[in-house]
């Protein structure tokens, strides 16, 4: 007996349409789940919009019942800024969604597998993005409340799927919670921050609006400095640092863009953006006129966003383990905690657990793992012995 399912791929506007409408049918009795706009996931799969078909490619699929009713989808993708991070070629996989049934997520999964072999991969990372971490990164396990802005959310019966079928915890990533409180905040922590506080030479403050100019390279000077080292962590350009810029400006909130400075001069930043997804859900995945103009009508008049999520955060290496993220979140509570701010609950994404140092500057906040995702990982060759990812930030 054949399969009921026939794997098609994604070449025109029908299986496009059907690729970005299949949520629907899975997500259609859950109460949490928010529709994503659908330009940001066809941005992904746009040469046009994604760099990162410079130095790769990517491929999606949609697998039909018997009926001609898509049951799942997915995406494999390859790229040099991947598997240049490791001792063999990695490819990725993503955008995965199926009905509950594991011959067909199974058939997607192998699908993924052919395709990459091809390309001379020997292992692929999922579920992940053809793109920056930052989105559409990992398999939700654990905290399935509403998702944040491009933060996965999937039902818990895909970590089945994705084990069953061999793939293994490369990583987790938290996202931490914390309400909007003057309490909680351990007593050394506030010892070590009020200590450089305290110190003419260091200052922390906001960025008011009036130098959001200055702001792309005042992020970019830090950034390189402390986080382009790491594994999978490219060098922040000019050019790359000015489109965050641009494509952050609308919604940027002055008091949370937080930086630290040594001699008037940036070492530290903890930038934060209102969590929109408490707008988009309002949206049904469209961002045409009018829902430009209900977008800003629940922004800024209705005022519903009621979360701040943190997106990045870096101390220069030569300014580390002196206290000064305890005196940048010390800073940020003082005006927390000063009765003019709107924003009554934090979440802090993507903090990987081959990060214990971050993990620990948070606990010492009082925040709390609320969700955790899985990048896995699924080996071709069974000669390469696997290995999770390697701690950094020691």
């Amino acid at each position: 007996m054949g399969s009921p399912y026939l794997i098609l791929e994604v070449t025109d506007k029908k299986t496009a349409k059907a690729f970005l409408q299949l949520p629907l049918r899975i997500y259609k009795n859950d109460k949490n789940w928010i529709r994503p706009l659908d330009r940001d996931i066809e941005e992904v799969f746009d040469p046009g919009k994604n760099k990162e078909y410079r130095h790769g490619e990517a491929v999606r699929w949609i697998l039909l019942d018997n009926n001609n009713k898509t049951a799942g989808r997915v995406a494999a993708f390859t790229s040099d800024a991947l598997s240049r991070q490791y001792k063999y070629p990695v490819g990725g996989m993503g955008f995965f969604e199926c009905i509950e049934d594991r011959e067909a997520a199974f058939m997607l999964f192998d699908q993924c597998k052919k395709w990459l072999e091809k390309k001379g991969v020997k292992a692929m990372d999922g579920p992940v993005n053809f793109g920056k971490r930052d989105r559409w990164w990992g398999l939700l396990a654990d905290g399935f409340f509403e998702p944040g802005y491009c933060i996965p959310y999937n039902p818990p019966y895909y970590k089945d799927f994705f084990e069953a079928y061999g793939f293994r915890n490369f990583f987790n990533q938290y996202i931490y919670y914390s309400k909007v409180e003057c309490r909680g905040l351990q007593p050394q922590l506030k010892q070590r921050g009020q200590r450089l506080l305290e110190n003419p030479r260091y200052s922390f403050d906001y960025v008011p609006k009036n130098r959001f100019e200055e702001l792309p390279e005042m992020l970019r000077t830090v950034f390189n400095k402390a986080w382009a080292r790491f594994p999978g962590v490219n060098p922040l350009s000019k050019a790359h640092a000015r489109a965050l810029y641009k494509s952050l400006k609308p919604i940027l909130d002055e008091k949370l863009l937080w930086f630290g400075y040594y001699d008037g001069k940036p070492i530290s930043f903890f930038l934060m953006i209102p969590e929109i997804n408490q707008v988009i859900k309002h949206l049904n995945g469209k961002l045409n006129l009018f829902n430009k103009l209900r977008f800003f009508y629940f922004k800024d008049i209705r005022k519903i966003i009621t979360r701040a999520v943190g997106i990045l955060f870096g101390v220069v290496p030569e300014h580390q383990g002196k206290g000064v993220e305890a005196a940048m979140i010390l800073s940020f509570a003082n005006l927390a905690c000063s009765g003019n701010f709107r924003y009554k609950e934090l979440e802090m994404n993507w903090i990987g657990d081959f990060n214990p140092t971050m993990m620990k500057v948070l606990e010492q906040i009082g925040a709390t793992i609320r969700k955790t995702h899985i990048t896995y990982r699924y080996l071709f060759d069974p000669e390469i012995k696997f290995e999770r990812a390697a701690h950094v930030n020691r």
